[in-house]
């Protein structure tokens, strides 16, 4: 009986919060029997039960199941909507303490201002060496338009970097950026990974020898060039729902040698050397 109502909640969810044709991906507690343990309780009296935080995908993704019918829009005629704000005090605590001193939980709360609803849509580590465990994502919400007694669809992506404690893994940042809907049809290259990479590699710093293939996996762009410094470099791209195509790494690859990460920014590198001399 369990396992059966589980399936009609999740089919539920995605027939009535779901436009886009992914996968929504923060599932995991699709009834109110986790979040009754904590409806009375405020953020200081919250602990996160230690399996909600062994790896750091199941973290993230535990974090945003929380969140999913966390709402902050003010009320609205129909009633209470999902698990209204019970959900936010137990989501900030998935907070690293560090990150809960720049960020108050009332500030917290009100940056979900507006938001009835969260369906995590995209979820992919980045190899980030240097900055430790980061992921990119990508979630579908349900605002409420000011003003009006109507809903519509926002898309947002960003990054988010963990850390380790002794009580698990613990998000000790978080980025969020708007999409836009206008801006890619209309203008131009910088929106596309394989402009950016011919732009950028190729015209600005002359370094591109040829480009491969474009290799996709879903969401996810691969882009190769061999440079004219006899190394392979790959650019790897996340595909947003707008149609963007945004950076989140580079390889380098020279002769025999394994792929090292790199971080190269051909702004500085390339455009004002340029203008410089």
């Amino acid at each position: 009986m369990f396992r059966q109502n589980q399936k009609e909640i999740k089919s539920y969810h995605q027939k009535y919060f779901r436009p886009s044709c992914l996968r929504a991906l923060n599932l995991r507690f699709s009834t109110w029997d986790f979040f009754a343990a904590f409806y009375d309780k405020t953020h200081d009296q919250i602990k996160i039960p230690p399996q909600l935080t062994i790896t750091p995908e199941d973290t993230v993704l535990n974090y945003f199941s929380i969140l999913r019918e966390a709402e902050n829009m003010g009320g609205r005629s129909c009633g209470t909507i999902g698990q209204a704000k019970i959900p936010f005090p137990i989501a900030y605590n998935f907070l690293s303490r560090e990150y809960q001193n720049k960020l108050s939980y009332e500030g917290y709360v009100q940056s979900f201002s507006g938001i009835g609803h969260t369906s995590l849509i995209k979820l992919c580590r980045v190899p980030d060496g240097k900055r430790g465990i980061r992921f990119f994502y990508e979630i579908e919400t349900i605002v409420g338009a000011k003003g009006k007694n109507a809903e519509y669809f926002g898309y947002s992506y960003g990054f988010i970097s963990l850390v380790h404690g002794e009580e698990g893994f613990r998000i000790s940042e978080i980025g969020k950026i708007d999409e836009d809907f206008l801006c890619a049809p209309y203008h131009g290259w910088d929106q596309d990974g394989e402009a950016v990479v011919e732009v950028k590699y190729g015209h600005w710093c002359n370094l591109i020898q040829h480009i491969y293939p474009t290799v996709r996996n879903e969401y996810i762009k691969n882009i190769y060039f061999h440079g004219k410094d006899g190394a392979d470099y790959c650019f790897i791209f996340a595909v947003l729902s707008n149609g963007t195509d945004i950076e989140i790494a580079q390889f380098r690859k020279g002769g025999n040698d394994e792929w090292k990460q790199v971080d190269r920014k051909p702004e500085e590198e390339c455009v004002r050397n340029n203008e410089t001399h």
